[in-house]
């Protein structure tokens, strides 16, 4: 038995704020313990009370950090780490220039096993330990993902992503193809450890009807699965699907053709949306997914939260690296708040971090394990420093609630406000491996 008793700050999350007055959704404690041994949450409570219960327990003092659930990323792309900050380009041609030619080199095993360990250090270092990840064409990568996570034992989400057309060599499988891997992914890796597999339509350009049918399939013979594609980002894609599929009514009706809709289904984007199209997400559950750097980024457009909100739609919230700018759901949730202050909705702290943690284990059906410190669930734990830069150090003087003080970490933080990153109750921020290019060389 291994345990660790936490002492700092605690605020932990029951359900969605309804005001900033509403101190019922969530429970904050100014002294708090929290144990956790063999990578969960064994107990949660003021520190004497925790620590009556665990008197032998070694204690790692965070005061006078703040202890949430581990942040929750559901859409991010694992092999563009390295084409983030790729500039000056709207969505097909950013595809084009940038990612395709990028996601090529995920074929090498050795490359996809390299890039994976990068790519997991880095969330970590940002304070995430729940990511929803979509892979290259390439089974490898998916592969070393899953590996890697397995060794960490982080929870992961993701799977290769299926495209049989308008894409370059060496970046398309077949219909035949990409159920085949998929497939096999799925028996290898999904419910392995804390892995999750996730069917990965890229989206409908790059997919042929006969893969979307395939993909389909996959969802019917596998229910317990995520599925994650592209929604209606950019005007120019919707024009183009409409092409390839003229007999469907709208983008959302081609997944919905192929039934690929369903509480399980994330939709990454969902800015251009019709009335039907809206209907139809309220009628099965399926959620949006909000990437607010990435649509910023990539000029494409504005979510809009509260409207898919005021339909009863729950939506996640993610970075979208590498389109999305920084891997840091801090400053997601900044730039969310901006991109919804111009549609006359302010984002209130304490639902921001309730949609990074909680809401989106909500998303996906989570959050019986993750996204809570309740009891019983999964030590995936942030430490937050709210002081950690001088500027946000001045401007703490002045904060008077916690919810100032959050909204402070909210636009003003990044991975120097994370102090520590907890994965199944073991410390990930801080790395003892060689820095990147001194690892090259190792096996895969």
């Amino acid at each position: 038995m291994t345990q660790t008793l936490l002492r700092g700050r605690l605020l932990s999350f029951h359900r969605d704020p309804q005001g900033p007055d509403d101190t019922e959704a969530y429970t904050y404690i100014e002294d708090a313990g929290l144990l956790m041994r063999d990578g969960l949450i064994a107990a949660r409570g003021t520190f004497a009370e925790v620590r009556a219960q665990a008197p032998q327990a070694p204690v790692t003092d965070h005061r006078p950090h703040l202890m949430m659930a581990g942040f929750i990323d559901t859409h991010i792309h694992f092999p563009q780490v390295q084409v983030i900050a790729s500039w000056g380009a709207q969505l097909l041609d950013w595809l084009n220039g940038y990612t395709f030619p990028e996601e090529t080199r995920f074929a090498d095993p050795a490359h996809a096993a390299r890039m994976a360990r990068a790519y997991l250090d880095l969330l970590t270092a940002h304070g995430t330990t729940t990511a929803v990840s979509f892979c290259s064409v390439h089974a490898a990568s998916a592969e070393a993902l899953f590996a890697e996570a397995t060794h960490r034992d982080m929870r992961m989400l993701a799977g290769k992503v299926m495209m049989d057309r308008n894409a370059p060599d060496g970046l398309r499988d077949t219909a035949q193809g990409g159920y085949d891997d998929s497939k096999a992914l799925i028996d290898r890796w999904h419910g392995k450890g804390r892995n999750g597999y996730v069917i990965t339509p890229r989206f409908a350009i790059t997919s042929t009807p006969e893969q979307l049918a395939m993909a389909g399939a996959l969802a019917a013979e596998h229910p317990e699965c995520h599925v994650q594609t592209h929604l209606s980002e950019n005007r120019a894609e919707i024009a183009y699907t409409a092409e390839l599929y003229p007999e469907a009514r709208d983008y959302l009706d081609v997944y919905e053709g192929f039934g690929l809709l369903g509480p399980k289904t994330l939709l990454g984007h969902a800015i251009h949306l019709t009335p039907r199209e809206i209907d139809a997400l309220a009628e099965t559950g399926a959620h949006p997914v909000f990437c607010p750097t990435s649509n910023l980024f990539l000029g494409s457009g504005l979510f809009d939260a509260p409207g898919l909100g005021a339909r009863g739609i729950t939506s996640g919230i993610a970075t979208d690296v590498g389109a999305g700018t920084s891997y840091c759901m801090l400053q997601t949730l900044n730039e969310g708040y901006k991109v919804l202050q111009l549609q006359g909705h302010a984002l209130h702290p304490l639902n921001a971090f309730h949609w990074a943690t909680r809401g989106n284990a909500c998303v996906l059906g989570l959050q019986d394990r993750i996204g809570t410190l309740d009891a019983g669930t999964e030590a995936d734990v942030v430490v937050l420093d709210s002081r950690a830069t001088p500027a946000m150090a001045l401007r703490c003087e002045r904060a008077g609630t916690l919810a100032e003080e959050l909204f402070v970490l909210q636009v003003m933080g990044d991975d120097r406000a994370t102090v520590e990153t907890y994965v199944a109750g073991t410390p990930r921020k801080a790395t003892t491996r060689p820095p990147l290019q001194q690892r090259a060389a190792e096996p895969a």
